[in-house]
């Protein structure tokens, strides 16, 4: 599977989110943080926000939903225009019926687990997703450091992946950059998140090149690429 890189807008200046989305020319799918300061101690932005950058931009809006009763909240995302949902295994009453529903409404379905949250219970809802979303840092805020203790789910996830034969894209967000990118794409990830990496430097567009070339160099070299 090719390396994607989704750069946040958790980082950008939310007074000028169209430009910022345009700055980022090359980059896979727009990261886009939504969080009711429920779920997770902050508040970012909501519906009326995700439609208007859909309008802004041309690259697929990747919204990751760190809320209460994503059941109820999610459809109306895809409605506004994004690509992709992730709903918290934590916090779906429903993560299989909420899946088939965002797929129907013509998105991509995804659930994330916090860092606490092991994969081997869901082990059985994989093939009822497009992609799983580890996070590694606590969700909540950005500019956080990345939790190397996490390495390991990420390779536990890659192998259920893969023993089942699964198209899923595998997604890491929280701290992800040149020092940490490389070890992510080793361990399994293919999808990287990152916000100040990329929001933080003075060219975002280059950085998300240079971030796509090391993890590509990585993947090259992985065991678990290696195997298919």
């Amino acid at each position: 599977m090719a390396v994607q890189i989704n750069p946040s807008i958790l980082s950008a200046d939310f007074a000028r989110l169209a430009d910022e989305a345009q700055a980022v020319k090359g980059a896979d799918w727009l990261h886009v943080d939504v969080m009711d300061n429920h779920f997770v101690p902050n508040l970012t932005l909501g519906v009326p926000i995700v439609e208007s950058l859909s309008r802004a931009t041309d690259i697929p809006l990747d919204c990751h939903l760190m809320i209460e009763d994503p059941d109820r909240w999610a459809p109306q995302f895809v409605e506004a225009g994004a690509g992709s949902v992730t709903f918290h295994a934590e916090a779906a009453a429903a993560p299989v019926r909420l899946a088939r529903e965002i797929r129907a409404k013509g998105a991509r379905a995804s659930m994330a687990l916090k860092p606490a949250t092991p994969i081997e219970p869901f082990e059985d809802l994989l093939p009822e997703l497009d992609m799983l979303l580890i996070m590694t840092v606590e969700p909540g805020f950005g500019g956080q450091a990345f939790l190397d203790i996490m390495l390991p789910k990420i390779r536990r996830t890659r192998e259920l992946i893969s023993r089942h034969g699964l198209e899923l894209w595998l997604q890491v967000d929280g701290g992800v950059s040149a020092e940490t990118v490389e070890r992510c794409a080793e361990a399994g990830a293919d999808v990287f998140v990152a916000g100040s990496a990329v929001y933080g430097t003075d060219d975002p567009a280059a950085a998300v090149r240079s971030l796509r070339a090391q993890a590509e160099r990585a993947t090259a070299g992985a065991p678990w690429a290696c195997a298919h």
